[in-house]
């Protein structure tokens, strides 16, 4: 996998380079692991019987697990840039489910160059296997000296 560091100025580093996706099967087990460290125990993520009687028809899984997976993806790509400049602006647009597979997919939309500082400004978004929208945002990230290519 190609990860993007501070340092050189690498071809791959343009308008329209795709970012490696993650892909992520969401179950029930994962969902509870999620309520466990962060502490929210909402019964529409786990309590099946509760669930059920909602309008949405079973557990879903907490929209921030989903959201991790755009922020694993970009660290994979951009690394520390990633982890000490990142920023994203999303929307949450439908549930993820136990049994949906997610697909977290993004694209280098443009790239700013100043004074020895690189602002990148990626789309993103996450889809169940269906191809449904369930999560769809812009990230940036900024690197100092232009962004390193690195294996």
């Amino acid at each position: 996998m190609t990860r993007f560091k501070q340092g050189l100025e690498p071809p791959e580093l343009r308008e329209g380079t795709a970012i490696p996706p993650v892909v992520k099967s969401i179950n029930q087990k994962m969902i509870a692991l999620y309520a466990e460290a962060s502490g929210d125990f909402n019964p529409i993520h786990i309590d099946e019987t509760f669930a059920k009687s909602t309008p949405l028809g079973g557990t879903i899984a907490h929209g921030m697990l989903i959201l991790s997976y755009i922020s694993e993806m970009m660290a994979a790509a951009f690394g520390r840039a990633w982890l000490t400049t990142g920023g994203l602006s999303v929307r949450f647009k439908a549930p993820a489910r136990p049994g949906d597979t997610i697909t977290t997919t993004g694209k280098i939309k443009s790239i700013e160059r100043q004074d020895g500082v690189t602002h990148i400004r990626c789309s993103v978004e996450s889809c169940n296997q269906a191809k449904e929208v369930v999560i769809s945002g812009i990230t940036t990230v900024t690197t100092i000296n232009h962004g390193a290519l690195s294996e």
